[in-house]
C-alpha cells in the first residue's frame, strides 16, 4: 500500500486541460494565422494560433509562439476571422410525432449555420434525452437547454394545475418553463410563486391576463418576442384594448404613445429582465420582402413545400387576418426596433433568437437575419454579436465556459471568410465550424446539406 501511495505522490500532475486518457488520447486541432475576434470587448487579434485538444481552447498566440504539435490539425485561417459558437434562444426542437430523422436533420441545419448552442422553447419529454446525446456527442447537435410542454390555457387553465405541472417539470430535469398565450392571471401567480420556490426559471410569451408590467415583476428570465410591450404602449382612450392585440401588436401601430417607451424600458433594467426580440420573424411578414421574394432564399432549399406553401399562406393572409393597415403594421415594426435600441442602450439584456422553424424562419439561417435585424435597430456589428455569444454566457452563468474565445473555454467555434464587425452579414460567409471540439469544414457540411435538400424535395 505505501509503494502504492509514494508511486502516486510521485506521478506528474494531470493537466486540467487534458482529455480522459492523457494528452495523447485526443488530436490537437490548429487554427493557424487567424484574426480572432474573442468577444470579450470589441477588438481583432490578428495573426494567432489557436490550439484545441478535445472539446477545449488549450492554448492562443502568436503565430510564432505557439508550436503546432506533430500530427496536429492544421487549418489555414489566413485571410479568415475566428468567432464564437453562436446561440439560437428560441429555438424549436420537433417533437414526439417527429421521426429521428426529422429531428437529427433539423439540429444538424443549426450547426451548419454556426449555431452551436440552442434553447428549445417548446418542449417534450424526447428533448431530454437528445439534450443527453448531444453532450455525450453521440449526435451532431448543439448544446441544448430545453423548456418542458407549453404552459397555456388549456394545459394550465386552474392555480391548481399550475403548481403541478412546475413540479412535474422541474422533476423531470427541464430547464426552464414556457408560458404560452392564454394563461389566467390566478394560474400565473401561482405559477411564477411555485418556480421560485423550485429554482427553475419561466420565459416566454405574456399572457393578454398577465400584461407587461406583472411580468416585468414577476422577473421572467427572458420574454420573447418582445411580447407585451406594444400593448403597454397603447395611448390614453385608444379605440383598441391590449385585449384586442392581434399577433404582437401588428394593429395596434397606430395607436400608440411613444412617450411610454423609456418607462418600460427602465422598469425592464430595474427587473433584470433579458428579451429574445425574434425581430426578423415579424419583419419577414411585414417588410422582409414579398413572399416570392421568401421562398426564393438560398435556404427555402431546405424547407419542405407543404412547409412552404403554409408559409406563404400565413404571410399573403397576415394583415387581413390581424385586422391590420400596413400603416399600423409598419409603424408596429418601427417602433420594435426602437424598443430594441432602447432596451440595448439602458443596459437591459438582450439575447438572440429568430423562432426556427418558424415562418419564413429556417433553422442555422434566421439567426443570422436577425442580426441584420439587429443591427437595423441600431446595433453595431459587435453589439448584435453579444447577443449569440457572451451575452448568452452571462444569461445562463457559463462564462467560465462559453460566450468568449479564451484558453480552458469550450472549443465552440466558427470560422469566418471575411470581418463580422465591418459588416454582420459576414457571418454568412462560413469556412467551417467547430462544435465542442470537432471540425466541420464547410466542404462536408455542404455534403450532408446536399443531402437534407435532395430528402425534403422527395
Amino acid at each position: 500500500m505505501l509503494t502504492l501511495v509514494l508511486a502516486a505522490l510521485a506521478a506528474p500532475l494531470a493537466d486540467p486541460t487534458d482529455p480522459p486518457g492523457g494528452k495523447q488520447a485526443e488530436t490537437v486541432t490548429a487554427f493557424v494565422d487567424v484574426t480572432v475576434i474573442p468577444m470579450d470587448r470589441e477588438r481583432r487579434i490578428p495573426g494567432q494560433t489557436v490550439l484545441v485538444r478535445g472539446d477545449r481552447i488549450i492554448e492562443i498566440g502568436p503565430v510564432a509562439k505557439v508550436k503546432v504539435p506533430d500530427g496536429g490539425v492544421r487549418v489555414d485561417g489566413k485571410g479568415k476571422f475566428l468567432i464564437p459558437g453562436l446561440a439560437e434562444m428560441h429555438a424549436h426542437i420537433p417533437g414526439g410525432q417527429a421521426t429521428d430523422e426529422v429531428v437529427e436533420r433539423t439540429l444538424y441545419l443549426y450547426v451548419a449555420g454556426g449555431i452551436t448552442t440552442i434553447r428549445g422553447m417548446l418542449g417534450h419529454p424526447r428533448h431530454l434525452e437528445l439534450r443527453a446525446r448531444a453532450a455525450k456527442n453521440e449526435l451532431v447537435s448543439p448544446t441544448i437547454y430545453t423548456s418542458g410542454p407549453s404552459f397555456n390555457g388549456n394545459t394550465v387553465s386552474t392555480p391548481e394545475a399550475a403548481a403541478k405541472a412546475v413540479a412535474e417539470q422541474k422533476a423531470a430535469g427541464y430547464d426552464l418553463l414556457k408560458i404560452h398565450p392564454g394563461v389566467s392571471r390566478e394560474a400565473f401567480d401561482t405559477m411564477a410563486a411555485a418556480a421560485k420556490r423550485a429554482g427553475i426559471p419561466f420565459a416566454g410569451h405574456v399572457p393578454e391576463a398577465v400584461g407587461i408590467h406583472r411580468a416585468l415583476e414577476a422577473r421572467y428570465s427572458s420574454i420573447d418576442h418582445l411580447d407585451g410591450y406594444i400593448e403597454g404602449m397603447l395611448r390614453e382612450g385608444a379605440p383598441l384594448t391590449a385585449e384586442q392585440s392581434a399577433f404582437f401588436g401588428l394593429n395596434l401601430g397606430e395607436q400608440l404613445d411613444e412617450a411610454k417607451l423609456g418607462a418600460l424600458v427602465a422598469a425592464t433594467k430595474r427587473a433584470g429582465v433579458w428579451n429574445v426580440p425574434t425581430e426578423v420573424l415579424l419583419e419577414n411578414l411585414i417588410v422582409g420582402g414579398t413572399t416570392q421574394e421568401l421562398l426564393a432564399r438560398p435556404e427555402m432549399r431546405y424547407v419542405p413545400r407543404q412547409s412552404l406553401a403554409q408559409w406563404a399562406e400565413v404571410k399573403d393572409n397576415m394583415l387581413s387576418e390581424t385586422g391590420s393597415s400596413p400603416e399600423s403594421a409598419r409603424r408596429t415594426i418601427e417602433m420594435r426596433r426602437r424598443l430594441i435600441k432602447a432596451l440595448h442602450d439602458a443596459g437591459a439584456g438582450l439575447l438572440l433568437g429568430s423562432d426556427a422553424p418558424q415562418i419564413f424562419n429556417v433553422p442555422g439561417f434566421s439567426s443570422h437575419r436577425e442580426l441584420e435585424s439587429l443591427v437595423a435597430s441600431g446595433l453595431t456589428p459587435y453589439q448584435a454579436l453579444e447577443t449569440g455569444t457572451r451575452n448568452v454566457a452571462t444569461f445562463f452563468g457559463t462564462t467560465k465556459e462559453a460566450g468568449t474565445i479564451e484558453r480552458g473555454k469550450r472549443a465552440d467555434l466558427v470560422l469566418l471568410d471575411a470581418d463580422p464587425l465591418v459588416d454582420i452579414r459576414n457571418t454568412t460567409r462560413r469556412a467551417g465550424v467547430m462544435l465542442r471540439g470537432r471540425w466541420l469544414p464547410k466542404e462536408e457540411i455542404e455534403k450532408r446539406l446536399a443531402e437534407i435538400e435532395k430528402a425534403v424535395a422527395g
